[in-house]
């Protein structure tokens, strides 16, 4: 079996807190400044080799493209700590008004986001999205391998999310009357997020949009709609002790995250989903020849192969070949024997349905292959 789902780990020896971000010097918050909530499942923290901050000069506003600059340069099996803001809901012309009117505090926090709305450019094409971090380069991916980005930790990183309701917007755009904007308030002790007095949604981090540059010859691209390098996946199972596997299409990878969650259901029907500001530390490893047209992910019980598509039965279709693929071609077995073992032990969710380009994931339990051992970094 390929090392890229026997997790050998070329970058072990790497642990030193070295703090050696290209232009995260800058800012005078940390990490545990701003730490509001304890991070949620999975193996303990770690400490990074790399803090890169959500200071605008590390942020994109809505897009990947192989002629963007990266913020920061780090080596194949280093681990990277980097902060990411949300700013859905938040009006880019006045957004302290936002923050008075739902009785939130203009903190450092507010500030990050407050100066990423004023002085972030907007891509002069017209191409709109999310507010992210990066590019990333990471030395010595090339086009032709893929990345492994290992999901340390996912440290929440403000006291509340937002969730918006959107006319023309999500799984109902006819339905919706009236946009609302909700604020989720967390609970720390029990780990939940509420808007509603009895709801409470348990707290599960995890990013939506992670990426690498796609080929040149795209250009670039809006990070709403995902695709095979990666994006606006929405995968809510991608949470700390989680890995994401990357085709690299540029030299250095270009890695971009943001679009961050603390809770979100399959599907994400409002068109959002609590989105808020995390933290991703996350060790980034190469593997040289090990080519992928497909993003895939793991964690410690399942694999996850995706379908994406702007046809939902084609994402459908899309991620059913990709787990016959994945069963058949890295599992060794045939075709049609993994067309049986999709069809009677492989669940297929819908990831989202609101992002122009819809997702499918298939959830390939490991311990159905009882012949078989999968070792795991978690």
């Amino acid at each position: 079996m390929s090392n890229l789902y026997t997790n050998e780990d070329p970058g072990s020896s790497r642990r030193g807190f070295l703090k050696k971000s290209a232009a995260g010097s800058m800012a005078a918050l940390s990490l545990k400044d701003l730490l509001s909530i304890p991070s949620v499942g999975g193996p303990a923290p770690v400490k990074p080799d790399h803090v890169i901050r959500a200071v605008p000069e590390n942020l994109v506003w809505g897009y990947f493209g192989a002629d963007v600059p990266p913020v920061a340069r780090i080596k194949d099996g280093d681990v990277a700590a980097i902060d990411t803001i949300s700013t859905v809901g938040i009006p880019q012309k006045d957004p302290e008004v936002f923050f008075k009117s739902q009785n939130l505090p203009i903190d450092a926090h507010a500030r990050e986001i407050i100066d990423a709305l004023q002085k972030v450019p907007l891509e002069p094409s017209g191409i709109r999205g999310h507010m992210l971090t990066g590019p990333i380069y990471i030395e010595g991916a090339e086009p032709g391998d893929s990345l492994e980005v290992r999901i340390m930790d996912l440290p929440i990183r403000s006291t509340y999310g937002i969730n918006a309701v959107r006319v023309g917007g999500g799984g109902l755009p006819d339905e919706v009357k009236t946009s609302e904007t909700f604020v989720y308030r967390y609970d720390k002790r029990k780990s939940t997020a509420s808007t509603v007095d009895g709801v409470d949604i348990p707290l599960r981090p995890f990013m939506g949009v992670m990426a690498l540059s796609p080929p040149p010859e795209k250009g670039r691209v809006s990070s709403i709609p995902p695709d095979f390098f990666g994006g606006n996946l929405d995968i809510k199972h991608l949470t700390k002790g989680t890995t994401i596997y990357l085709p690299v299409s540029v030299p250095g990878g270009l890695f971009t995250v943001g679009d961050c969650h603390t809770a979100q259901g399959n599907g994400e029907v409002s068109g959002t989903a609590i989105e808020a500001s995390l933290a991703l530390v996350g060790k980034f490893i190469v593997h040289k020849g090990k080519t992928l047209k497909q993003v895939r992910a793991e964690t410690p019980t399942h694999f996850i192969a995706i379908g994406l598509d702007p046809d939902l039965r084609l994402a459908m279709k899309n991620a059913l070949m990709e787990a016959v693929k994945f069963i058949s071609e890295e599992l060794g077995f045939t075709f049609n024997q993994a067309l049986s073992i999709a069809s009677t032990g492989v669940d297929f969710e819908v990831s989202q349905v609101v992002d122009r380009t819809l997702g499918v994931h298939a959830m390939i339990p490991k311990s159905i292959f009882t012949k078989k051992k999968f070792a795991y970094w978690s």
